[in-house]
């Protein structure tokens, strides 16, 4: 958090570390956030246990997965059934809003504040609590969207329609064959914008989403105008989805 007003400390600073985080907020001009999975964990997007078996049960039985995770790294022998476990996780973790609304308790706490979010979530989780998209930047990728496997070119695909398709549609575990999406350039099977490994694609979005993020740390990039109002700090430019 950041504060450009100085004030004399108080000789009865609070012992208790909420307390104090409290006091810090109501001060602060500015508000980055830094959010990692335990902030959708407490919101109750688990990846293992009841949730787990609840969309993934069949998974379970036949191949002894135990959690979203390790299932995402799961070596299926077909792209059917491959995308059958993307398409069910997908939905239930980007799609759908978190059961608990601890995304929304924090909004609340920094929504009249010059606020910025950096986060390596990719569940969407920010947006689908009512943030600002342009004060979003997820460092690692995003659910929503596709690349090239390969990847032949630096470009990202919103996947939300046919990943509808694919849960709903799908037969013991398998997707229909016409659904599997492959790359409108080389047709090469895509894959989830994930950073996984050195092929995971910063399109125009991610780099547009970085300069935000950048320029807010600058000298003069705080603003005390708030999250309101008419400001530019920044290039017009295309943000993440």
């Amino acid at each position: 958090m950041f504060s450009k007003t100085w004030t004399q400390p108080s000789t009865a600073v609070s012992s208790d570390p909420i307390e104090q985080l409290k006091g810090a907020l109501a001060s602060a001009d500015a508000v980055v956030v830094g959010a990692g999975a335990g902030l959708s964990a407490s919101a109750g997007m688990t990846y293992s246990g009841e949730r787990f078996r609840r969309y993934f049960s069949d998974f379970q039985s036949r191949y002894d997965i135990q959690d979203m995770y390790s299932g995402g790294f799961y070596p299926f022998e077909s792209l059917e059934e491959y995308w059958a476990w993307w398409s069910r996780q997908i939905l239930v973790n980007r799609y759908e809003k978190a059961p608990k609304p601890v995304y929304g308790d924090l909004l609340k706490l920094i929504k009249d504040k010059d606020y910025f979010v950096l986060t390596t979530n990719v569940d969407h989780q920010f947006q689908l609590a009512g943030f600002d998209k342009q004060r979003l930047f997820y460092t690692q990728g995003d659910y929503g969207l596709w690349q090239c496997s390969k990847p032949c070119h630096q470009e990202t695909y919103d996947n939300e329609e046919t990943v509808r398709k694919m849960f709903a549609e799908q037969r013991d575990m398998r997707i229909p064959t016409e659904l599997v999406p492959r790359c409108p350039r080389c047709g090469r099977p895509m894959a989830m914008n994930l950073r996984c490994d050195d092929t995971f694609v910063q399109d125009a979005g991610w780099y547009a989403a970085a300069r935000r993020y950048e320029d807010l740390l600058a000298p003069g990039g705080i603003s005390h105008s708030g999250p309101g109002g008419n400001r530019q700090l920044w290039p017009d430019e295309n943000s993440q989805s």
